[in-house]
């Protein structure tokens, strides 16, 4: 049986620690990796976006459920869009 992972803080530091691996990871592929067809750019690009769209989710429903943040550790791709909920 599993243990249900608390959603605290420090699980939402955690997702936010890994959208900004996912947004580095996304800059990587469109600057520096080589692909055979456009196809294959846009299949490993689309795979990225919908495993970091779920993070991103998952972070937002915790702000909202009220979970404590830093806004220091935000993704970088949250900074701007996202100023609701400040820092508690």
């Amino acid at each position: 049986m599993k243990k249900e992972v608390p959603h605290d803080k420090y699980y939402l530091r955690s997702l936010h620690q890994e959208i900004d691996f996912y947004d580095r990871k996304l800059a990587y592929l469109e600057k520096h990796e080589q692909f055979e067809s456009i196809a294959d750019r846009e299949v490993a690009e689309n795979k990225l976006i919908a495993k970091r769209a779920s993070l991103a989710e998952t972070a937002k429903q915790l702000v909202a459920e009220g979970v404590e943040f830093n806004l220091s550790e935000l993704p970088r791709s949250f900074r701007d869009s996202e100023h609701t909920g400040a820092s508690r």
